[in-house]
């Protein structure tokens, strides 16, 4: 029988902290978040390998989804610098893993899925995990959740081919948002800052990480 706390202990000592991860709240928070838990039954197993883990097909194309790799991932939410009094929307939360890891760091979290089968069980694995300051809501990804916004931090979980901005629309004045740009072997994580109408952007470290679903780059019209 697999020791999982043994193996999320070794996951933050040998993946996380070596990727110069300081955050304290943020190492606790995947110190102590059941990321077996946010997995299938038969895949459990691989919940603390150093790679992106397949969590299933889903929706009418069968899509691949999975849940990120711990390095990038716990790099990226330090990136963003949630705080204790933030929003944040999740954008592509999947099964749930990266809103409880949030939702410990932060006020409270918008869980963002666009299959409602992915939905559902991040609301369930999330409740039985005891952590309430989630709402997992359906929807396009592209399109964010304004209804609920602005936000503080919105993350993204998975690599787009350009930052949307409709996502980059919903930030608050002085808010953040982390996502990988670039799809396939090469991607750049970036943070994007918005000040007044004006939203800065600068890549933090280079990474691979699967496709958002659903997000595609603007055509470009030549004359």
């Amino acid at each position: 029988m697999i020791d999982f706390e043994t193996a999320r202990h070794n996951m933050v000592e040998s993946q996380v902290r070596p990727s110069d991860v300081t955050n304290r709240g943020l190492l606790d928070a995947m110190s102590s978040i059941a990321r077996e838990a946010f997995l299938p039954a038969g895949r459990k197993s691989l919940a603390y390998m150093d790679e992106d883990v397949l969590i299933g097909h889903f929706g009418d194309d069968q899509v691949a989804r999975y849940l990120m790799e711990p390095m990038p991932f716990s790099r990226m939410v330090q990136a963003a610098d949630v705080k204790s009094t933030d929003l944040v929307l999740d954008v592509g939360c999947a099964t749930g893993y990266s809103s409880a890891v949030l939702a410990q760091v932060a006020d409270s979290v918008v869980a963002l899925e666009a299959d409602e089968e992915l939905a559902a069980t991040a609301t369930q694995t999330l409740l039985d995990q005891g952590i309430d300051n989630v709402a997992v809501v359906t929807g396009g990804l592209t399109e964010g959740y304004a209804s609920e916004g602005p936000y503080d931090v919105i993350f993204v979980g998975g690599s787009v081919p350009e930052a949307p901005q409709s996502l980059l629309d919903q930030l608050k004045d002085g808010g953040r948002m982390v996502a990988v740009v670039g799809q396939g072997a090469i991607g750049e994580a970036c943070l994007f800052v918005k000040r007044g109408d004006v939203v800065g952007s600068k890549v933090v470290f280079d990474v691979s990480v699967p496709p958002l679903p659903g997000v595609v780059r603007h055509a470009e019209f030549v004359f």
